[in-house]
């Protein structure tokens, strides 16, 4: 059964994306920054990380370009949310740093659960 790391500051989506997920049948783990993140990948194996990229402590960028050299076979999805011109800056940076896919919030979750399945296959 596939791993996913979910990692968000917004706990109402970090909450949603669990719920999702586990209803597909993955296993969820969740963290609520960058930091906290980058320890459960360290400390845990999973096949994909979904990431916001504005978070406090250690933002997703750094997490996507830390996962990228350390677990190159991980498959990771960006998101960000933070403002129309921003979040395209941000999400064009998160592809050009090994982001496999990268969505504006809010997205459709049924498109999110596609690209997971994609990435990763069905649970």
């Amino acid at each position: 059964m596939p791993r996913i790391l979910v990692t968000d500051d917004d706990p109402e989506l970090r909450s949603m994306l669990q719920t999702l997920l586990e209803l597909q049948g993955y296993d969820v783990e969740v963290a609520e920054d960058g930091w906290v993140g980058s320890k459960k990948l360290r400390e845990e194996s999973f096949d994909l990380l979904i990431t916001d990229i504005v978070m406090p402590n250690q933002e997703g960028l750094e997490s996507i370009i830390q996962a990228r050299r350390k677990y190159p076979d991980l498959k990771i999805i960006a998101m960000s949310g933070a403002g129309k011109t921003s979040t395209e800056v941000y999400l064009r940076v998160a592809e050009n740093v090994g982001a496999d896919a990268v969505y504006q919030k809010p997205f459709d979750p049924k498109v999110l659960l596609e690209k997971v399945q994609e990435l990763v296959g069905p649970a």
